[in-house]
């Protein structure tokens, strides 16, 4: 899966403006549909308070945060599925991405125009679901009429192949002509690499982004209790926030100022800051740490992952030769402020090729090329 996120919804939800806030990118914003024609790229910081805790006890010359990348991709329309709008060419951008980021309007305003002239966010919901479901009906079908020719193959693997799948194929067609999401089916993890190569839209995760105004921070309004049942019910995360909001903090270069702003207006952090962690932990993605007085960096990596594989995320060779590796948990340099003090405790471990790392470990590799 692509550890990035594709922020998706209706024209004029917000999507250029939080976009613009994430990334400090001035995203082209207008007051008008399929003003963002070509997807925006951008790269963030992954805010994280316990690297801010080990540069105060191991200060280093160099500081290097984790990392997610951000696409933003232009506003869907009722069709898009059939072409209407800039339609195909926004749902091949959605194909590449590792997760959807889907942004849903819960502000009131008469200068902003909504596409369907109306504020209604579960309709909103609906409508693009609808659209990123038809899209994967057409794949599913094309796949289909393929699947037939290769059945009648005179190979018998490649014919054994092919009927095997038929059958989630045509579980696939029937789930998806009803506007449902393959993701809903909950597919065992054969069955995913059976779809692998289909790259369907719906079987990504999805989270939601309740844009509100200045006024929804504080309280839901029904608009945000809508979204948040609808997440509850899919079974994944929605996030609140203030688009206009967060662009007017992100355009401040002092962290001082950010904070006071932050603070008169309620917050505690910045609605950005919960999104991008929520995007990062529901992609999967956790973070390792390497320290020393030349660099501590973040590092990201797949939840489950074995030291090896881990080791392997710093380069290719420490996996190759991976001997072992020296843990401890960041956790314990909080508690004993010295990897010095963590060793006299017996808190530094030794571990080896089987160890699930976990999210939080800082890890120093031994490996031999």
């Amino acid at each position: 899966m692509g550890l990035n996120c594709g922020i998706v919804g209706l024209p004029n939800v917000g999507k250029s403006t939080i976009f613009s806030a994430l990334t400090s990118a001035p995203a082209e914003a207008a007051n008008y549909p399929f003003c963002t024609i070509d997807p925006n790229v951008g790269i963030v910081n992954v805010p994280d308070a316990r690297m801010e805790k080990i540069v105060e006890l191991v200060p280093a010359l160099k500081i290097i945060p984790a990392v997610v990348e951000f696409v933003d991709i232009a506003g869907l329309v009722k069709g898009a599925s059939k072409g209407e709008g800039l339609g195909n060419k926004f749902l091949a951008n959605i194909r590449e991405v590792g997760m959807i980021v889907h942004v849903v309007r819960c502000f009131e305003n008469e200068d902003i125009i909504h596409v369907n002239n109306k504020i209604d966010p579960a309709g909103d919901i609906e409508t693009i679901n609808i659209e990123l479901a038809f899209a994967d009906l057409a794949t599913v079908e094309n796949r289909i009429t393929k699947n037939d020719k290769t059945a009648r193959s005179v190979d018998k693997e490649i014919r054994k192949k092919a009927l095997l799948i038929v059958p989630l194929l045509e579980r696939l067609k029937e789930h998806l002509n009803e506007g449902l999401s393959v993701r809903s089916m909950n597919l065992t993890e054969d069955e995913q690499y059976l779809l692998s190569d289909l790259h369907l839209i719906t079987l990504k995760q999805q989270i939601y982004v309740c844009n509100v105004d200045e006024d929804g921070i504080s309280e839901d309004s029904e608009y945000v209790k809508t979204v948040r049942a609808i997440a509850e019910k899919e079974n994944t995360k929605a996030v609140v926030l203030c688009g206009s909001l967060e662009s007017d903090i992100a355009s401040l270069d002092d962290k001082e100022e950010r904070e006071v702003f932050l603070e008169e207006a309620g917050l505690v952090e910045s609605g950005l800051a919960k999104l991008i962690r929520t995007a990062y932990a529901e992609l999967g993605l956790r973070t390792f740490f390497t320290v020393g007085e030349k660099e501590n960096r973040a590092w990201t990596f797949h939840e489950g992952s074995k030291a090896p594989q881990t080791a392997g995320v710093i380069h290719t060779d420490f996996e190759k030769g991976f001997i072992k590796a020296e843990v401890y948990h960041c956790e314990d340099l909080f508690l004993e402020q010295t990897e010095q003090k963590i060793k006299a405790a017996g808190k530094l471990r030794i571990e080896g090729k089987e160890y699930v790392v976990q999210d939080g470990d800082v890890m120093h590799f031994k490996f031999n090329v």
